[in-house]
């Protein structure tokens, strides 16, 4: 979307992405020593953020696209350039943190990998996932007007459906790239307990279309339609 308004969603946008990131750092408990496994880890530059909060000693990650898996590994990471819903090749118990951002979402095999996640955890060890909220506002609202939900991708080429899109004709660098399945904030935690985890958290970050700030209090005071899931998981 051109104009005024549309630098103001995309400034909204990227925002919000780094709020989402903050409070998955903040919900972070320090691991020294240990091992952090990032799925879907991108350039790694993120991970390697986590992994300092956490204190790990080694640093992993999953990625499927190559340029993603030579840049993360430049910054010292372990990437395995591996299908996440295939066996992961990972021991039992390896992990003391396993983190998933914006992940989930495009997840064909979704309770495979929550099996997977759960298998490579140590035990003692914990979870962190976000992904977008269904629930949000801004999804609500959309539909309200007969529009496409956002984060809802009716096409892995284009994003397509919503003329308030920011992202509205952004072409996907990967066909992976679009979205499947998005939660909501009770569909969310009865998914992590139908595969044996406790939901030791469940928060939501930003509050569209509001700045920071405000986002921030309001999903203090409502925080099941904030715009990003944010799930700490233990085994139950």
């Amino acid at each position: 979307m051109p104009g005024p308004l549309g630098r103001f969603l995309e400034r909204t946008f990227r925002s919000t992405e780094e709020a989402n990131r903050q409070a998955i750092v903040a919900l972070a408990d320090p691991r020294p020593g240990g091992r952090l496994l990032d799925c879907g880890c991108g350039d790694g530059e993120f991970s390697m953020a986590l992994a300092a909060r956490h204190e790990a000693r080694e640093v992993h990650g999953i990625e499927a696209v190559p340029d993603r898996v030579r840049t993360a590994a430049g910054r010292g990471m372990i990437v395995a350039q591996a299908d996440l819903e295939a066996r992961w090749p990972y021991p039992d118990g390896h992990f003391d943190v396993v983190h998933a951002n914006q992940l989930l979402e495009h997840l064909r095999q979704s309770d495979h990998f929550l099996r997977e996640l759960r298998r490579v955890l140590a035990p003692g060890g914990y979870a962190l996932i976000s992904t977008n909220n269904l629930a949000s506002w801004h999804n609500v609202v959309s539909l309200m007007l007969g529009y496409q939900p956002p984060p809802m991708h009716v096409s892995n080429e284009v994003v397509l459906g919503n003329p308030l899109d920011p992202l509205r004709g952004h072409r996907f660098g990967a066909p992976e790239d679009s979205h499947l399945r998005i939660y909501s904030f009770r569909a969310l935690r009865d998914f992590a307990e139908y595969h044996g985890f406790r939901v030791a958290a469940l928060r939501t970050a930003g509050y569209y279309p509001l700045p920071p700030a405000l986002a921030r209090m309001m999903t203090r005071l409502d925080r099941r339609h904030g715009v990003f899931l944010i799930a700490k998981l233990a085994p139950a």
